[in-house]
């Protein structure tokens, strides 16, 4: 099981389904039906979840704020679209790549602290961070 997506569950996941996200992760079979469900995942816990105003919405401003919050240059990609998963790449670039692409996919910056979600919907995009 990859440490982003492991923690991923552990600390962005609500707790009543967090149990059900890794087992589906620890095999491939699992990963790639929980890869499926990410463009409509409303299983993210609230607390830890960011909702960001349509002003802070660029590529740009997501990467100021991931930034001003620690997040290194390279960070790890979880996604539905096949391009994006699986890949570990520059922060800027995941960026340009994923913003507005309405993915489902979640960017891991730190393991289980600082993240983004990028869903389907046009418009809804978190900044997650325990």
């Amino acid at each position: 099981m990859n440490a982003h997506e492991e923690q991923f569950a552990r600390s962005f996941i609500v707790p009543e389904k967090r149990n059900r996200y890794l087992e589906l992760l620890g095999s491939e079979k699992g990963r790639k039906k929980l890869q499926s469900e990410l463009c409509h995942c409303r299983d993210l816990d609230q607390r830890f979840a960011r909702l960001l105003i349509s002003e802070h919405q660029s590529a740009t401003s997501v990467e100021r704020i991931l930034r001003s919050k620690g997040a290194p240059e390279e960070c790890y990609l979880f996604s539905a679209e096949g391009h994006f998963d699986g890949r570990e790449i520059s922060l800027s670039d995941a960026l340009f790549e994923v913003v507005d692409s309405n993915s489902g996919t979640f960017l891991s910056c730190i393991p289980g602290k600082l993240g983004y979600f990028e869903f389907e919907n046009i418009g809804e995009r978190y900044i997650l961070e325990k």
